[in-house]
């Protein structure tokens, strides 16, 4: 074991070998032969780690669970109730962040907060609760580039009305979209793959799979199908709670990082688009099982999105830059995706 240990570390960069994109201790069975053989002492960092997902901040660590991890996502796509988060206090030194803006933070926190109530209010439909998160990501991003921090209080009490719901699905008419349009702005959605690096050797070919199968026919056909695909999920409802619980779990994991590199809008837009594009993936998996879904083929097709998209630091980059300057990802744009 010692030799093989030796052999099985790439000193220069500090990590274990990959073989195949697999970790050269991973066995047959997915199992450790480093853990069995020494015990969990030996464990790397990383493996101690996951799937827990670390988030750092000033006096604050956020801790949750990456989506990547089968079990994982069978927990958070299986859960039925609101998720809920737990706060403990304690007693330690604090790291000090240099140039950390408090005030940015304590507003995205703010702002996070009234999104996830916003994304588990289930009286509302999902397209309309992601709608206002959108449209609260994208004003708050404004008043932050403005330097007008000071008037996100009052950003987030008009989100909070009774009637800002209503009103907000009146005006979301005017950017509803044929489905013509639609299949188009989904196509250039999904070439957001094409951007990012592949981390598996049988994604690209699963990619072509999946969009030959929901594009390959036309715009019409396309529609037909989704409407077809919304109708199984006993009208929408199954895919609401999926929904809910996939946008929640992106909006937690990625929003508030806005305090590091700004881009409050740009992680909004991933947390909604992680979620309209796995259920473009889910719907083509859909139609490929002859019209059945079931709760494990959600979980594998979100495991396999955070596996090549939120396991690369360059690919979440990207995505973000990409979300918050490009066209397609502009509000207009995906509200339109979104309402139609």
């Amino acid at each position: 074991m010692g030799n093989r240990l030796h052999n099985s570390i790439d000193w220069k960069e500090q990590s274990f070998k990959q073989y195949e994109s697999r970790c050269a201790f991973l066995n047959e069975e997915n199992l450790c032969d480093l853990y069995s053989e020494a015990g969990p002492g030996m464990l790397c960092k990383t493996c101690r780690l996951y799937p827990r997902h670390i988030e750092e901040f000033e006096g604050v660590r956020e801790i949750s669970l990456s989506l990547s991890c089968i079990e994982a996502a069978k927990l958070i796509l299986g859960c039925e109730e609101a998720v809920t988060f737990r706060t403990v206090e304690r007693e330690g030194k604090e790291e000090e962040y240099e140039f950390f803006d408090f005030l940015l933070y304590t507003k995205l926190c703010d702002g996070r907060e009234h999104m996830i109530r916003t994304l588990q209010n289930r009286g509302l439909p999902l397209n309309l609760r992601l709608s206002l998160v959108l449209a609260l990501g994208h004003d708050l991003q404004n008043r932050a580039g403005k330097g007008e921090l000071c008037l996100a209080d009052r950003l987030f009490d008009y989100f909070s009305r009774e009637g800002t719901a209503k009103k907000a699905e009146r005006k979301l008419e005017r950017y509803r979209i044929g489905d013509e349009e639609r299949f188009e702005r989904m196509k250039e959605l999904f070439s957001l793959f094409d951007r990012l690096e592949a981390l598996k050797k049988d994604w690209p070919g699963y990619l072509k799979r999946i969009r030959e199968t929901l594009y390959g026919k036309g715009p019409k056909e396309y529609g037909r199908q989704r409407e077809a695909f919304l109708r199984s999920m006993g009208g929408g409802e199954a895919w609401e709670r999926w929904g809910e619980q996939l946008a929640v779990y992106f909006l937690f994991t990625y929003f508030c990082g806005a305090v590091y590199d700004g881009h409050v809008y740009g992680k909004t837009a991933f947390a909604v688009v992680s979620t309209v594009l796995i259920q473009e993936m889910a719907q083509a998996l859909w139609q490929e099982n002859g019209g059945v879904l079931e709760e494990t083929d959600m979980v594998d097709i979100a495991h396999r999105y955070s596996k090549e998209v939120e396991h690369s630091d360059e690919n979440l980059n990207t995505a973000e830059r990409m979300m918050a300057k490009e066209e397609p990802y502009r509000l207009r744009q995906l509200l339109g995706i979104l309402y139609s």
